[in-house]
């Protein structure tokens, strides 16, 4: 059943915001972390570290 799911999924396209999470990530070297477990892997303290940092990012960019 789960490879039903699996293959039913479809590949969405990632947002701007997907996109700085991901380099966040990779500067605090959790992307092997996420690659392998996911988000859902992360502590409660990575997520809140990118979380922070994407959201500093975009009131540097407003500036």
């Amino acid at each position: 059943m789960a490879e039903k799911k699996e293959k039913n999924k479809k590949k969405k396209e990632p947002t701007i915001n997907d996109i700085m999470k991901m380099e966040i990530a990779e500067e605090l070297g959790l992307t092997e972390k996420v690659e392998k477990l996911g988000w859902g892997g992360l502590t409660a303290k990575e997520t809140g570290r990118i979380g922070g940092l994407i959201t500093a990012k975009k009131k540097k960019r407003k500036k």
